[in-house]
């Protein structure tokens, strides 16, 4: 058991008859009435997002929850294909389950939870940034930096992103998987 003081983002808690991970959480304290914790829940199960209050002190039952890294091989019909990095065991995971999925490349490590006690997959995240090479993109025309404006880019993995007008064609990118936003050019070495 734990208390609305032990939320954090990435917590896992058992909520509703379902398993629910804080995305967000504010502490809020009034100047008139009890304090609460004000927070936004993602089902691991459905992926539906979920917004609820819960006053200061309240016992909630936090889950038991596994994250190992896993890597990607490939995908076919039937999912997403991964295998353990210390048992080399392989699992499908279905692409509801991972969130922009359309940034996996072969080889990428993601970590997959795990619900200890009845051992099933939860969910697949991938790591907070990935280097992706541009495979298609028009070309930005000089002069046009002035504003922050932008053009769209198609990346190796099929993805299609928003780039600024600098960048080109056949240049790596990081990209953040959380937003799906441009972060920076990557120096070939």
């Amino acid at each position: 058991m734990a208390t609305t003081a032990d939320i954090r983002n990435g917590l896992c808690i058992e909520f509703n008859h379902d398993i629910y991970q804080f995305v967000e959480f504010q502490h809020v304290k009034p100047g008139k009435g009890n304090a609460f914790v004000r927070c936004r829940m993602k089902s691991l199960k459905t992926g539906r997002v979920l917004e609820h209050t819960f006053p200061a002190g309240h016992d909630i039952t936090t889950a038991r929850v596994i994250r190992r890294p896993y890597q990607f091989l490939y995908s076919d019909d039937n999912g997403y294909n991964f295998m353990d990095q210390e048992t080399f065991e392989q699992v499908v995971i279905d692409g509801k389950m991972i969130e922009n999925n359309d940034f996996l490349k072969d080889g990428d490590v993601c970590e997959v939870i795990i619900h200890e006690e009845t051992n099933q997959i939860l969910g697949c995240e991938l790591p907070q940034h990935v280097v992706l090479e541009i495979t298609y993109s028009e070309p930005g025309v000089r002069g046009d930096t002035a504003t922050n404006a932008s053009k769209p880019a198609t990346l190796e993995t099929g993805a299609v992103i928003n780039v600024p007008l600098f960048v080109d064609q056949g240049e790596k990118i990081k990209v953040d998987t959380r937003n799906r936003a441009y972060v920076e050019r990557v120096k070939s070495k």
